[in-house]
């Protein structure tokens, strides 16, 4: 979430006539996270987050939302959009798609996540897959197989020879990552620790469902235990990892195939995010205020993947 898009004061008070949520006080941008522009929005009636969607035109913007609102009388602690007063979600502000959500109470995680995070984490995570079986809208990834061998060839010609033939190896060795059957539907498909609010160890809310998609399940758990189970070192911690592991399968069994693919989908998700890094690296987007994460830190997750595989069981 970070400022590519400069909305004006003037501008944005047009824009809010058109919901029934009181008159601007103030707004600052939001700087965390790379893709989108974010603005904190606070008026006389409440606060807000307004998303204007960079990368996104109206028609697939229509279904992120739908996703958000599902998830939300799901049950699941999440943001609901706003309708404008005919009843609409989504907008144009500034030339770009853009969304006003309400803002949740709590906090992201700027340090490393608790054990009890971690647990609180992985519950959720599952609810969130038994949910959206309930989910008839389809939307095929567009990070998978196709992207992360598309995405190498781009990056490949800036790294050194160490790194450019732990890359290459890499995408052989998951060459069948696509072939996989798998259980698989609606995911987060991004469900970072600043993707998510608490308030000390308690859950308040899962945001930022801008990569949804169908995808393997087990896909998003590994995503999700790549970034929340990582130590002060940046590696994945035995005992954070089974605290989320462990409130995961308790609310969803995982398949026999699922926990024979674990190490290999652990490693796609960390090469996916290891190549998105390093495409923000070298390809930057201009932007008012912008975030561009560490590769490395992925890097390291994806080698410790594949010296030491993680252990799942089945129930």
């Amino acid at each position: 979430m970070s400022v590519y898009t400069e909305v004006s004061r003037d501008d944005l008070i047009a824009f809010l006539s058109h919901y029934a949520v009181g008159h601007l006080v103030d707004y600052e941008g939001i700087s965390d996270g790379i893709e989108n522009t974010n603005y904190f929005v606070t008026t006389d009636q409440g606060q807000f987050v307004l998303t204007l969607f960079e990368q996104h035109g109206f028609d697939v913007m229509d279904y992120y939302l739908d996703v958000m609102t599902f998830f939300y009388q799901s049950g699941i602690p999440s943001a609901h959009p706003e309708p404008d007063k005919t009843g609409q979600y989504l907008k144009t502000l500034s030339g770009r798609p853009a969304a006003l959500v309400g803002r949740l109470t709590g906090r992201s995680l700027s340090d490393v996540a608790t054990v009890n995070q971690c647990r609180a984490i992985g519950d959720i995570l599952a609810k969130m897959h038994l949910a959206a079986n309930n989910f008839e809208q389809r939307k095929l990834t567009d990070r998978g197989a196709d992207w992360r061998q598309k995405t190498a060839e781009k990056v490949l010609p800036y790294l050194d020879k160490a790194d450019a033939q732990l890359m290459t190896e890499e995408l052989t060795f998951q060459a069948q990552y696509k072939t996989f059957n798998l259980p698989m539907g609606l995911t987060h498909s991004d469900l970072f620790r600043d993707n998510a609010l608490f308030d000390g160890d308690t859950l308040t809310g899962i945001i930022d469902f801008y990569y949804a998609c169908d995808e393997y399940w087990l896909y998003d758990l590994a995503v999700t235990v790549n970034d929340w189970c990582i130590d002060e070192s940046g590696l994945i911690d035995d005992i954070r990892y089974q605290a989320l592991i462990s409130a995961y399968t308790a609310q969803r069994t995982l398949s026999s195939a699922e926990v024979d693919h674990w190490n290999i989908v652990l490693r796609a998700a960390a090469m996916r995010f290891w190549l998105s890094r390093l495409q923000d690296k070298y390809f930057p987007r201009e932007g008012e205020l912008t975030q561009i994460k560490d590769p490395n830190a992925f890097r390291q997750i994806l080698c410790q993947h594949q010296q030491r595989p993680l252990l799942v069981y089945a129930a």
